[in-house]
């Protein structure tokens, strides 16, 4: 390949295949629209591929500038990351990673963490952002994600996926409710009573372990409301809407007028896993995993 392909010309590509408009993409570039038209042909010359298919009244991108529309956009991310990583070094800091996490997470596993990482490296900055499994996952394979924490037993090909916390499951009722830690024998109490889950989207494979925890139990659950959020669960409880099941370390930071049983006895367990890109190049996410796996 001709080394005359240079950074710029991916630019330039990058804008047009954006506006599929020359004259818009020019002008946004801050050059000619002749001028940005002759480094567009001079590129396909070099790669002798058609990048756009156009005419007087419409730009289209070919099968080729499909694809290097969508590797261009990791390149320049990549390199967006490179230079900042550049600049927190330059500063005395280490790097930066991006964790998003299920709400359960940040009980016991994130807050942990975070406290390890303080301790061995202090120059290591971190963005935490909360969101539900499947935005998770989308974040990681764009790279805007560099770690995740989810409640998922598979994922896309080209991401890892590594149990980190098993927990057990809590019964949530209201404060006032009748039955407690000392009274309480089985599900089967609470049988004719509405449950509040997380809605199924929120995660099959944990939604699929709850309705687990009701077969064990002998019946089927009336479920009268559903979400993808801990606190509007620990709401409706509280406001006798039904009760509820959740991953028992829930049960940690929240202030409200709810208790929790935890159901110690029975065989089902819920697995948190962290997952990541295997071609993200961050250079702290190893760190990262050597702590969680040493641990």
């Amino acid at each position: 390949m001709s080394n005359r392909i240079e950074w710029r010309h991916l630019r330039y590509f990058a804008q047009v295949a954006e506006e599929l408009h020359f004259g818009r993409a020019a002008r946004k570039l801050f050059i000619s629209q002749p001028g940005l038209s002759r480094q567009i042909k001079q590129m396909e010359e070099e790669l002798q591929t058609q990048l756009f298919v156009r005419d007087n009244k419409n730009v289209q991108l070919t099968a080729a500038g499909v694809y290097l529309q969508k590797e261009v956009k990791l390149l320049t991310r990549e390199f967006e990351k490179v230079l900042f990583h550049t600049q927190l070094i330059g500063k005395g800091q280490e790097g930066k990673v991006n964790i998003a996490y299920v709400g359960s997470a940040m009980q016991n596993v994130i807050p942990d963490l975070l406290l390890t990482f303080r301790d061995v490296y202090p120059q290591i900055k971190f963005g935490l952002n909360e969101l539900d499994n499947q935005k998770q996952i989308e974040g990681v394979q764009a790279q805007k994600i560099d770690l995740g924490f989810v409640r998922l037993d598979r994922v896309p090909a080209g991401l890892n996926l590594k149990p980190v916390f098993t927990d057990t499951f809590s019964l949530v009722l209201p404060s006032a409710h009748k039955l407690n830690k000392r009274n309480f024998k089985s599900l089967a109490q609470v049988k004719e009573e509405p449950f509040i889950l997380f809605e199924k989207e929120y995660s099959q494979v944990y939604y699929e372990k709850v309705m687990s925890v009701f077969e064990y139990a002998g019946f089927s659950p009336i479920i009268s409301h559903s979400t993808v959020h801990a606190n509007t669960i620990f709401r409706l409880v509280e406001n006798n809407f039904g009760i509820s099941i959740v991953p028992s370390s829930l049960a940690l930071g929240y202030d409200m007028d709810v208790k929790f049983i935890e159901l110690k006895k029975i065989p089902q367990r819920t697995e948190l896993s962290i997952v990541w890109d295997t071609k993200n190049r961050n250079p702290i996410i190893p760190k990262v995993l050597d702590i969680i796996f040493k641990k």
